[in-house]
């Protein structure tokens, strides 16, 4: 057997093993909300400066507030996916508020030039939400979850 087929043989088996794509989905995404909700709450002047000038004006209190604020729900929303409790709702959240900032960025990339590697990354967090959101109705769907 060559090199290469019993790396393959190795990767089959290991991916015969391994959880349902689904679950890894869920808990990548779960993970990802959570930590991002951590990391605001310990260092939110570092997600503050995501708050553009012209957007400033239309958020209620000051920046770094808001990303404390945000911080605080999206440590509940992450651990909810992550103990696939009330998934349904939480990946709902998740993807309504990964397309949103999507749009949000790419306005500041039209009108600042700012954001973009952001803006590629949070486009495939969104579709990552989005597939865990249609995974969770389909199953509740069906009474699995």
């Amino acid at each position: 057997m060559d090199r290469d087929a019993a790396t393959r043989d190795r990767l089959r088996t290991l991916a015969a093993r391994a959880p349902d794509p689904a679950t890894l989905a869920r808990l990548s995404l779960g993970a990802m909300v959570l930590l991002a909700g951590v990391h605001k709450l310990l260092d939110p002047a570092a997600w503050a400066v995501y708050v553009t000038d012209w957007l400033e004006p239309w958020i209620l209190v000051s920046p770094v507030a808001f990303m404390l604020l945000n911080g605080v729900l999206e440590v509940g929303f992450g651990a909810a996916i992550l103990a696939d409790r009330y998934t349904v709702f939480a990946a709902a959240v998740a993807a309504v508020s990964l397309t949103a900032t999507c749009g949000y960025l790419a306005v500041a990339l039209v009108l600042d030039g700012a954001f973009g590697d952001v803006l590629a990354r949070d486009v495939g967090l969104a579709g990552l939400a989005w597939a865990v959101l249609v995974d969770a109705l389909r199953a509740d769907s069906t009474g699995a979850s």
